[in-house]
């Protein structure tokens, strides 16, 4: 494996594009050797599906495309940032019990943590944020099966 892998892709700022982030995410990584139906990219997928949704939703039209960044240092590891145009950076709300939104960043930090990564968010020279995630690279432990569990 080299030292440093790196992928990118740039999409309009519309719903379809979460399905497209997350195809493009788990491409990238099964190239990069990690197989698709482990527990580790289920995690990296949830991770990329809520940072393009929160791309999309909060953006409130005012990025029309945003960029979701992948790097791999030295097989140890992996980087996912989200970037878009838009100034204003995550806040944490609230939760409401009937609340259909507003969970994203929480899930995001929550798996973070869990998976021993970090969460950071860090302004563009253009004037929007980039929300940065960063995970420990680890050989997948056991295959998911369909139903989520683990085989």
């Amino acid at each position: 494996m080299a030292d440093h892998l790196e992928a990118s892709v740039t999409l309009p700022s519309d719903p379809a594009s979460v399905c497209a982030a997350r195809a493009y995410v788990a491409g990238t990584l099964a190239e990069w050797g990690l197989p698709p139906a482990t527990e580790t990219a289920e995690t990296v997928r949830l991770i990329v599906s809520e940072l393009a949704t929160n791309a999309v939703q909060h953006t409130l039209g005012q990025s029309p495309t945003f960029t979701v960044d992948l790097v791999l240092v030295r097989d140890e590891r992996l980087c996912i940032g989200v970037t878009d145009s838009h100034p204003r950076f995550p806040k944490r709300l609230p939760a409401a019990v009937q609340q259909d939104n507003g969970r994203g960043m929480v899930i995001i930090r929550w798996l973070t943590a869990e998976c021993g990564g970090r969460l950071t968010v860090r302004p563009t020279r253009e004037g929007g944020k980039t929300v940065c995630i960063e995970l420990p690279w680890t050989a997948p432990a056991r295959p998911v099966t369909a139903t989520g569990q683990e085989a």
